[in-house]
């Protein structure tokens, strides 16, 4: 009787899933929503110069949205 269990190959499971998650979380600047949603105050003034005023006479409001989306974490 001879019928003998080999070890598990489970055993090197948690070395790959703990490298998986240190790459995660080796960017924390990473933004946490999407462009579209981010900094929905400065958006809307810029928007809203833009469409009254022109490009060319809001560059303030432009530059802040800029500032705001790039505190958020996206490269602006």
């Amino acid at each position: 009787m001879g019928n003998s269990v080999s070890a598990s190959p489970v055993a090197a499971l948690p070395a790959a899933t703990t490298t998986s998650n240190a790459a995660s979380e080796a960017k924390p600047d990473k933004p946490k929503c999407k462009a579209c949603c981010a900094c929905p105050e400065t958006k809307r003034a810029r928007d809203a110069c833009i469409m009254e005023r022109g490009e060319e006479n809001c560059g303030d409001l432009i530059e802040k949205h800029k500032q705001c989306m790039r505190d958020m974490g996206f490269n602006i």
